[in-house]
């Protein structure tokens, strides 16, 4: 066993790699190559990401909704809501959601 041991501790000793002063400099290289990448690059992608969004969506979003049509398996209310008159979902909004009935206004 101490032969063993012995074997692996010459080994190691014999192919260890000791640092150098250049290993620290190609890290700090390396890291600030990845941080301009990450500025430089990522963030305006990010920006022409959410301005294609935001574009795509203005280009498709209608100011009028659409007509209402009293489908039999839709806003079927079984029992009412706990909160308010009952008829109102929890996030209800009058503009866009529309009640069984039709729309408020």
């Amino acid at each position: 066993m101490a032969a063993w041991m012995r074997t692996i501790r010459t080994f190691s000793r014999k192919y260890a790699t000791k640092s150098s002063p250049h290993e620290h400099t190609s890290t700090e290289q390396s890291l600030l190559l990845w941080k301009r990448i990450s500025f430089f690059v990522g963030v305006p992608a990010i920006c022409l990401a959410m301005l294609n969004c935001y574009l795509n969506h203005q280009a498709h979003h209608n100011d009028e909704r659409p007509e209402f049509v009293a489908y039999e398996h839709m806003r079927i209310r079984t029992k009412k809501f706990p909160w308010g008159d009952g008829n109102h979902t929890l996030f209800h909004n009058p503009e866009v959601n529309a009640l069984p009935e039709g729309y408020e206004e």
